[in-house]
């Protein structure tokens, strides 16, 4: 296999496995951006690392193998001396989500595409919420609102959110 057949043989797993690797991330560790950071750490090690990959074993067991210890390794090096989780309770983790990463994929696909729907100021709102991390007082000051209405807001969009997600995957499986 020559290095573009590799690159392409990388890419098309993560592709795959990356919502699952990417599930067990964001559950491992609290802060959006933190993880999101990590996630790409990971990436790059599998990329880095990617000729140890033993073909017939599967790639997001692999992957979860090396994201385990790259979020241990992430709470080592922010000073922070008590893991939110236990070693034990992470491999626990990783095993449930490489078992329910197809189903995560398509949960994925699907609030990706429903989020794409949402009218754009609600997208604004839920961006400025979980993607900023601003506090709803917040968020309200920087759209010229009241707190009270960005929160109803919130709570709509996500209950449009949650409802579309359950759609499009009732008819994935119909």
């Amino acid at each position: 296999m020559n290095e573009n057949q590799k690159r392409e043989d990388f890419a098309q797993r993560w592709l795959q496995a990356e919502p699952s690797i990417s599930a067990y991330v964001f559950a491992s560790v609290g802060r959006f951006h933190d993880a999101e950071d990590v996630v790409q750490r990971i990436a790059q090690e599998l990329a880095r690392r990617f000729d140890e990959y033993d073909a017939d074993r599967p790639f997001v067991g692999w992957a979860l193998w090396i994201a385990k210890s790259r979020v241990i390794d992430f709470y080592r090096t922010h000073g922070r001396q008590r893991l939110v989780f236990s070693n034990e309770l992470l491999h626990r983790l990783a095993d449930s989500i490489s078992e329910q990463s197809e189903e995560r994929a398509d949960r994925r696909e699907a609030l990706e595409a429903c989020l794409d729907e949402l009218p754009r100021k609600s997208r604004r709102l839920l961006d400025l919420r979980y993607v900023d991390e601003l506090s709803a007082d917040e968020v309200a000051r920087s759209v010229d609102s009241t707190s009270g209405s960005v929160r109803v807001l919130l709570s709509r969009a996500r209950t449009a959110l949650a409802n579309c997600v359950q759609r499009r995957l009732a008819m994935e499986q119909a």
